[in-house]
């Protein structure tokens, strides 16, 4: 039976590079995106690359109103059906102490969309009894830190969501991975200061493919990212309240 990906931002870094692996497995692909163009152009390079089909969707995540239209088409198809999320906007923190109304973008972008969309979608992996969900949060999630903890609250809840949807799903046959890397070399981190150890789009897609493979329920990517967050979360309060980091 074929794999049918439903990968939502699709033409962000590691998307892109996730959708390739893919495609060179012959997947079905639905790129969805706000970009169409650039989507269609990703889309012609998948088929390339040896996607059974690659279809370009306009999506946002601020419109819901669309949601059931597109899972309704995606889910005439036959064969595994499954998602992966890379949707999110992260202003920076000063932008959004300047402009509080922000917050509603960003929560919309990184957490409350994706979940309306994978709550829509749920029942038809029950009802087909397979599939997987790939759920991309952040490290920032672990813990709000001064330097962008509104997006950080928003990764955290998307994880606990992802986290109960996993608990309903595997009842029924399918699988929820939670994904949470620490820095990529994307646009979404061009120029931020003080990044260490940042991993290539192309690393973390490796990573999914093989939590795919093990049905994994929670990796940090890349893996050391699980011991750094472990320290972080464990700094006493009255400390971490003191650091910059």
């Amino acid at each position: 039976m074929s794999d049918i990906w439903i990968i939502l931002g699709a033409t962000s870094a590691i998307a892109r590079a996730f959708a390739r692996k893919c495609a060179e497995n012959g997947a079905e692909l639905h790129l969805l995106g706000r970009d169409l163009p650039e989507l269609k152009r990703l889309a012609a390079d998948c088929k390339l690359r040896g996607a059974a089909e690659a279809t370009a969707v306009a999506f946002d995540a601020r419109k819901p109103e669309k949601f059931e239209g597109i899972i309704d088409t995606v889910a005439l198809a036959s064969g595994t059906l499954n998602a992966a999320v890379f949707v999110g906007s992260m202003p920076e923190q000063a932008e959004i102490d300047a402009d509080p109304s922000l917050i509603d973008g960003t929560i919309q972008d990184s957490f409350t969309g994706p979940a309306r969309f994978l709550q829509l979608l749920a029942p038809e992996l029950e009802k087909r009894g397979s599939g997987t969900i790939i759920g991309v949060g952040s490290v920032a999630g672990d813990r709000g830190r001064v330097g962008n903890y509104v997006y950080g609250a928003a990764k955290a809840g998307f994880a606990t969501y992802l986290s109960g949807l996993r608990n309903r799903l595997t009842r029924g046959g399918a699988h929820v991975i939670t994904v949470k890397p620490g820095f990529v070399d994307t646009s979404m981190t061009w120029g931020i200061e003080g990044m260490f150890l940042v991993a290539s789009p192309e690393d973390v897609a490796n990573s999914l493919m093989k939590a795919v493979e093990k049905k994994k329920n929670v990796i940090y990517t890349p893996f050391f990212w699980r011991y750094i967050m472990l320290i972080i979360r464990n700094i006493p309060e009255f400390i971490f309240k003191k650091l910059s980091i």
